[in-house]
């Protein structure tokens, strides 16, 4: 069965882009969907690299990363972009220089998010582009899953409740398994 991982790019426990990857877990045909957060990642600071290594939950993640056949990045938009703690997360996974290729090189990954607002997050899709471009990994450009007004579109428990959604994500979720099983 092919693994998935999906790293959700926000902290906040009602995260749209949390329930999103939920919602892509329970709708994912012949795969499976593992749910990954930034929680525990610091900052980067070379120098505490230096000194200490990779803190314990990078390398968690790094070892998911490793171990899934495609990746996820479920991306909210802050001010037109990436958020700052998505993108850190993602410079320390590359951390050391070598573990570029090991974890991300070749690796299918494919761009998702939900916003409240009315373009969805196609801005921080973009923003995305040269940055899974640089980590060596294949992008998924088969259709793109951009979730407006995500805050109507879920249920008071976090279940993703708009049929017209569901049906997308399901969809989008098919076209990038196949991605995946064709190498």
């Amino acid at each position: 069965m092919i693994q998935l991982l999906g790293i959700s790019g926000s902290l906040r426990k009602a995260s749209l882009n949390t329930a999103l990857l939920r919602a892509a877990a329970d709708l994912v045909e012949d795969a499976r969907l593992e749910i990954a957060t930034l929680h525990g990642i610091p900052l980067y600071d070379g120098d505490s690299e230096a000194a200490d290594g990779l803190p314990p939950a990078v390398q968690a993640l790094q070892a998911k990363v490793r171990d899934c056949d495609g990746l996820i990045l479920a991306t909210p938009e802050y001010n037109n972009g990436i958020p700052g703690v998505f993108k850190n997360a993602i410079d320390w996974l590359s951390r050391p220089p070598a573990q570029t290729k090991v974890v991300f090189g070749h690796r299918p990954v494919a761009l998702i998010g939900a916003s409240p607002g009315g373009f969805g997050t196609v801005l921080a899709q973009s923003a995305w582009l040269p940055v899974l471009k640089a980590l060596g990994t294949r992008h998924y450009s088969g259709g793109r899953l951009l979730l407006a007004r995500a805050g109507k579109a879920f249920a008071e428990d976090g279940t993703l409740a708009d049929a017209d959604a569901r049906e997308r994500l399901a969809e989008f979720l098919r076209g990038y398994v196949e991605f995946v099983r064709k190498g």
